[in-house]
């Protein structure tokens, strides 16, 4: 099953919004619900934890992703995150009744969903081994060998907070 396409086939039933960001421009902050999920059509996001006024980015998304505040998302509760547009963004919202109904409709999308959920379990995963490795190097190493997209996408200030490094550092690896 083509998840996407069968996404755009039912997208009227789903009464969707379209939403266009600007850089720099939030689609949720703390202290919202997150009510919907989010096909991002264009641009890309990040999204990011504020911490004794540090930023930590946790992940980013892309165009053909889906995205949300997923703590919020699942729980009903205030969201404790930031999602950013890092460049002009277009995305697709659909509410979180009509998404979840849509995605229990039938065995493949129920299939795909727990497919989806598991990748995101090994990517939260992935993550929390990165968060631990202490060596800069290693941490570049494994999100390199992992996910060249950031590298193609996301400006060099977001990946060095993400791999927990200066933009200095980060410099000095990606040369190397």
């Amino acid at each position: 099953m083509d998840f996407l396409s069968e996404f755009e086939s039912k997208l009227p039933e789903l009464d969707p919004r379209e939403k266009a960001l600007n850089r720099g421009d939030f689609l949720i902050r703390p202290g919202e619900i997150e009510k919907y999920a989010y096909l991002i059509r264009e641009g890309t996001l990040r999204i990011f934890y504020v911490a004794e006024h540090e930023e930590f980015t946790i992940r980013f998304g892309y165009s053909g992703e889906f995205i949300t505040a997923l703590p919020s998302f699942f729980s009903g509760k205030e969201n404790e995150l930031f999602i950013q547009a890092l460049k002009k963004t277009s995305l697709t919202a659909i509410s979180k009744e009509k998404f979840e109904a849509w995605l229990h409709s039938t065995p493949e999308l129920q299939q795909f969903y727990i497919q989806w959920l598991k990748r995101l379990v090994l990517q939260q995963q992935e993550r929390e081994i990165d968060l631990l490795t202490s060596s800069p190097s290693e941490r570049f190493k494994r999100v390199y060998e992992r996910s060249n997209r950031v590298f193609q996408e996301i400006p060099l200030k977001y990946i060095a907070n993400y791999l927990r490094m200066t933009p200095e550092t980060f410099s000095r690896l990606k040369k190397s």
